[in-house]
Order: C-alpha cells, then sequence, then structure tokens
C-alpha cells in the first residue's frame, strides 16, 4: 500500500502530482519521487494558467471523496506539479477518506 497520506490534528495531508491539460479527469496510480515519496497520479482537464488547474483538482476530489471543495486546500505547490492537498476530516472519515484513496491508487 502507498504511503500518499499524513495523518495531521485536523485531517489528512495528501500527496499530489497533476498532469494537467489532459483529456479527462482521473486517478492515475502512484508516483514515486526520488527521495522514495509516493504520491498519488491525477490527470485534470484544465490548463496549468491562473490556478484553473488547481481549481479542477480541488473539484475532482471534492467529488471523488464526496467532501465539501471548501474542506480543501493546497498547501504548498500551487504553481507546481508536485502538490501537498490538506484534507479537513476527523475520526472515522479520516479512515474512510484513505481508504477510497489508496483503493483506487
Amino acid at each position: 500500500m502507498a504511503n500518499i497520506t499524513e495523518k495531521t490534528d485536523h485531517g489528512l495531508m495528501l500527496r499530489v502530482r497533476i498532469a494537467p491539460n489532459s483529456s479527462s479527469c482521473s486517478i492515475n496510480g502512484i508516483f514515486t519521487d526520488a527521495k522514495g515519496l509516493d504520491y498519488l497520479k491525477i490527470s485534470v482537464n484544465a490548463v496549468p494558467e491562473k490556478g484553473k488547474a488547481n481549481k479542477e483538482l480541488i473539484a475532482f476530489l471534492a467529488k471523488f471523496l464526496r467532501l465539501a471543495k471548501s474542506r480543501f486546500q493546497i498547501i504548498s505547490g500551487e504553481t507546481d506539479r508536485f502538490k501537498r492537498v490538506f484534507i479537513e476530516a476527523a475520526g472515522e472519515e479520516i479512515f474512510e477518506i484513505e481508504k477510497k484513496l489508496n483503493g483506487k491508487a
């Protein structure tokens, strides 16, 4: 099982490698960088300009996880393919989110 999330006091930190300007929005497995960190590979339709790809990433994750978009925040990587996305969650919900993400990865 890939280690793409980190638990925090208020939710989960998700590592994502985004592929903008794709033909469809989808999860495409796991990418491991040179340091050995795992990232969830996600393709989005939007182009990487003026935050369009970031907005679509948040919308895609919100729909996939069935959570409000307001519960997601890009913590780092605003202009990079490698991003850290915070997902506000608590208790059993964290387990359910990890289960969905790892099941798709």
